[in-house]
């Protein structure tokens, strides 16, 4: 397509990795082996949860739905990657580049506030455990989630709109194996400003409420663990939020590094980097940091493998 003697870009090269034949094969292998993984950790646990009674609470429920966030997050982008890798393909329409980006921006937004709700449910449940079967009701916990769903949509959406605004003419390859917006930024041929502008306030006002929410129900948390007079009390209390607060600290430190810090500053390495820690690692990682841990989904994995190799 030709207007004002520029070429206008329908389809973008997501430049991956490495262009070298051996190492695709080998990052092929890695990355379907990391994929598997994931997907088996995520639905494994949706499944788990689903099926055992006794976790039909309201972390539980919560940890189901960042799960899905998660294997959302990763199918997203890890079967697009894999094709690429093994087929030396490259190219992805801007159409799919706009709904791979949308799917991405929903999955991590949900992410960031069913974290928040595990951390004001934590709260609720050592701060005032008397008043959790009353404050953490059945409604509650589906009204949240709704509201991250809702968010989410809403969030991703705005910015694939403004997404629209931009054009590509002087370049179509991405520095990275997936279409993230800051990589998107750098080759568009229009000012960006606005864009840059809107997702700083946006996803910053999206990351310091939830960071908010999460430190301030730890706090609360942790003061109440340390009058607690039990020394087992204190190691429960402490053995349940441990995971969480280490999950929190990897996603949420990975997404500020990413998105709020100045790209001029990064190189576009670094941002691939980046992307592959948050967007590949993490939601491969949640699902044992919150099960290796945990007694009670430890305790769940092995009745339901004692019904499956020992039928009644």
């Amino acid at each position: 397509m030709m207007e004002e003697n520029e070429t206008l870009v329908i389809e973008f090269v997501l430049l991956g990795f490495t262009n070298q034949p051996r190492l695709q094969v080998l990052l092929f292998v890695v990355f379907l082996g990391i994929y598997i993984i994931t997907m088996v950790g995520n639905i494994g646990l949706i499944v788990l949860i689903w099926i055992n009674s006794h976790l039909h609470t309201p972390m539980y429920f919560f940890l189901g739905n960042l799960a899905s966030a998660d294997a959302c997050i990763s199918t997203t982008k890890s079967p697009k990657m894999l094709v690429s890798l093994i087929t030396h393909n490259k190219i992805i329409s801007m159409s799919q580049c706009m709904v791979q980006f949308d799917v991405f921006a929903f999955g991590e937004t949900i992410e960031c506030f069913i974290l928040a709700a595990m951390a004001y449910d934590r709260y609720v449940a050592i701060c005032k455990p008397l008043l959790y079967p009353v404050v953490m009701t059945n409604r509650l916990c589906i009204q949240l989630s709704i509201f991250s769903y809702v968010f989410g949509f809403l969030h991703s959406i705005f910015h694939v709109g403004l997404l629209f605004r931009l054009s590509f003419c002087h370049s179509n390859k991405i520095h990275n194996f997936f279409c993230d917006i800051m990589p998107l930024y750098k080759i568009s041929c229009t000012d960006p400003s606005i864009n840059v502008l809107m997702m700083f306030i946006l996803s910053g006002s999206i990351q310091v409420f939830t960071i908010l929410s999460i430190l301030i129900s730890y706090t609360c948390i942790l003061f109440a663990i340390l009058k607690k007079k039990s020394q087992k009390g204190r190691s429960k209390a402490f053995s349940t939020c441990g995971a969480h607060l280490f999950s929190v600290s990897l996603f949420f430190g990975s997404l500020l590094f990413m998105y709020v810090h100045p790209q001029s500053l990064q190189t576009d390495n670094q941002d691939m980097m980046d992307s592959f820690f948050y967007a590949i690692i993490i939601p491969m990682l949640n699902p044992f940091i919150y099960s290796l841990r945990n007694k009670e989904v430890i305790e769940a994995m092995r009745t339901v493998l004692k019904q499956i190799i020992i039928p009644k």
